[in-house]
């Protein structure tokens, strides 16, 4: 393996590391993670580091009450989350900046585009970005919920070269190690399908909000984009070494050959849809010949409101997913054009607007 001519990287490590006991942080095991990152830096290869545990961190200031409010799981986020700066800046004698994140930070094109600015920027500066998901503030409709997810939705932003999941088990077995004795470590997926999301077992430890099945969806949208993806054991000083070394100590998911323009993974893996938009069947026929232009007399159904920019959903009359594409128009205007698509002010209309989603602004998805 060849592994050490990575430009960048991003690496994701989670409560357990940070907060094992959940009573504050220690240094019990990300101090060999700041090393590896000290020593990545040494090498030329920049670092990005997505960092659960502020929640963790933040745990014993408060009672230990085992049906804690989400209010309060909010408030042991704002208090943790400086605590694990300072535990992570202590470590470096280089700078570190903060970044928190929510998922609408992330599915907006705007802000999407000012975060990939300011990683850069940093980055530039020898500076180390830091970036948790903002538990804090962020509400159940702009979560994005683990920051397996949101590592992998960084990862493409910052056209990463390879995504480290860290993880308490040594990397992806064909059935859960800790019920099966015969467990084996696929150290190797070439592409992720249903099979692969059937050895995923429920969460392992009691700190964090992801499990395996999460790291494989942050996988497949990684590998979507380029970007080789590792889950490896982050309690064990060797998972390291072996890294440093060109070794892969874990499970290595390969990186699309052809992976997804920057904007069409954007659109696919981490914008939400605002609306959706119900085409015939004559749009259903053209994707075989991977048209993308939808036009106003081809909508038989608008749901949901949208403006204009903003992302939707395409599918069939059957309820199948077709695609995910920018709005060229207001669901307002689509509405109209579709509950008078027979009237002959609406055929000029149609006419005069062009097409409702350009080829350029519509990412096909794949039919189940």
């Amino acid at each position: 393996m060849q592994k050490l001519n990575w430009r960048r990287i991003v690496l994701k490590v989670g409560s357990a590391l940070i907060a094992p006991d959940q009573d504050g942080c220690r240094s019990r095991y990300i101090l060999t993670i700041a090393q590896f990152i000290v020593r990545c830096r040494a090498r030329g290869i920049e670092v990005i580091l997505v960092s659960s545990g502020s929640v963790a961190a933040g745990a014993h200031l408060f009672p230990s009450d085992k049906t804690r409010s989400v209010v309060m799981k909010k408030a042991m986020a704002a208090a943790g989350q400086t605590e694990m700066i300072a535990m992570w800046d202590r470590f470096f004698d280089f700078p570190s900046a903060q970044l928190l994140l929510t998922h609408g930070d992330l599915r907006d094109r705007e802000r999407y585009q000012s975060i990939r600015e300011t990683v850069f920027t940093l980055l530039e500066h020898g500076i180390l970005p830091i970036i948790n998901e903002n538990d804090a503030v962020t509400t159940d409709e702009l979560r994005v919920g683990d920051n397996d997810n949101l590592s992998a939705m960084v990862a493409a932003a910052a056209d990463a070269d390879a995504l480290l999941i860290f993880s308490d088990v040594d990397g992806l077995y064909d059935k859960n190690p800790n019920l099966h004795d015969d467990a084996v470590l696929l150290p190797e997926i070439k592409s992720i399908d249903e099979s692969i999301y059937a050895m995923a077992g429920c969460a392992t430890s009691a700190v964090g909000t992801g499990g395996m099945k999460t790291k494989i969806e942050a996988a497949e949208k990684a590998t979507s984009h380029g970007i080789a993806t590792y889950i490896i054991n982050g309690f064990k000083e060797e998972t390291f070494t072996k890294l440093l070394a060109g070794e892969n100590p874990g499970s290595i998911f390969l990186p699309y050959e052809k992976p997804m323009l920057d904007s069409v993974h954007w659109m696919t893996h981490t914008a939400n849809e605002q609306g959706e938009v119900v085409v015939d069947g004559s749009f259903d026929e053209s994707l075989e010949g991977e048209s993308g232009c939808i036009r106003g007399d081809e909508i038989m159904e608008v749901h949901g409101e949208f403006a204009v920019g903003d992302t939707i959903l395409v599918r069939s009359e059957d309820g199948t997913r077709l695609a995910k594409a920018t709005a060229n128009y207001s669901s307002c205007l689509l509405n109209f054009i579709a509950d008078n698509e027979q009237s002959e002010f609406s055929e000029k209309m149609q006419d005069s607007i062009g097409p409702v989603i350009s080829e350029k602004h519509i990412a096909l998805l794949e039919k189940s």
